[in-house]
């Protein structure tokens, strides 16, 4: 970025209406690169234990692979790719080691401390890129309804109500290896905002409501405010619920060093 910024971030979780927590959400800032940031959230699936278990793996990926991760020199978008195809891997292996299916689905995006964004995504977990109020991208659902809405067959408002919304075409822990789209955000501006999260959270509100919270809310506040919009709109029927919001600062302009006096000679 060609001015100084800052990060400001929240994340949020909450079971919803269900007996059990599958979703996970981790945000990390780098131990070793100022303003280097990453954003991962897992939803579980495959029952209590198992969903549970695929979404610690993702979270476990994540951390590790972070932990190595050096922005000089490593290229970002392969990272976050081995941390899908890692995760994916010992989700598999725990599969066959307890006898369950666990699954996941991803939503990762890294930012680099010159500003530049990278994201991945597997299943229907989502990343939104807002600027100045209005969406400049989402992700793209992995799911069956996602391919009838590519298709022309159906809309986005009929898609959220299909009786088929929750089936997905690929995540972590299948016998196949899981789709895997990336994104690349050259540099991001001041007021651009980050949204990471479950089809618990964004499956109550259109693109430009959630524009909206988090242009006008800060991170903490638009995390409380979709956690409880959501609850109220599932009406007692809401599944897990989890995100991260990353928004973007600048900081204020510091104020000129004070003139020095010099003797003035006559």
């Amino acid at each position: 970025m060609a001015k100084a910024f800052r990060l400001i971030a929240s994340t949020g979780i909450h079971k919803g209406d269900r007996d059990y927590q599958q979703d996970q959400v981790l945000l990390l800032a780098h131990p070793r690169f100022n303003g280097c940031v990453l954003a991962v959230l897992a939803d579980g699936m495959g029952g209590r234990s198992g969903g549970r278990k695929a979404s610690d793996q993702v979270m476990m990926s994540a951390q590790q692979l972070f932990d190595r991760y050096a922005p000089d020199s490593d290229d970002a978008a392969a990272m976050l790719a081995n941390m899908v195809q890692e995760a994916h891997i010992v989700i598999r292996l725990t599969a066959i080691t307890a006898e369950q299916e666990p699954h996941s689905t991803i939503a990762a995006f890294l930012i680099n401390p010159r500003g530049d964004c990278h994201w991945v995504h597997a299943g229907d977990s989502r990343i939104y890129h807002f600027r100045g109020g209005l969406l400049v991208k989402r992700t793209s659902d992995h799911s069956y309804v996602q391919a009838l809405v590519d298709r022309g067959e159906i809309t986005e408002a009929e898609a959220n109500v299909h009786p088929h919304s929750n089936i997905l075409v690929g995540c972590l822990g299948t016998e196949s290896d899981p789709p895997l789209t990336t994104h690349f955000i050259p540099q991001l501006q001041p007021g651009d905002v980050l949204l990471a999260c479950s089809d618990g959270v964004w499956h109550y509100f259109s693109p430009s409501e959630l524009a909206s919270v988090v242009e006008s809310l800060s991170p903490r506040e638009a995390t409380e405010f979709l956690i409880d919009k959501a609850r109220m709109r599932a009406r007692g029927g809401g599944d897990n619920l989890s995100l991260a919001i990353v928004k973007v600062e600048a900081l204020a302009d510091q104020p000129p060093p004070p003139l020095k006096a010099f003797p003035i000679q006559t």
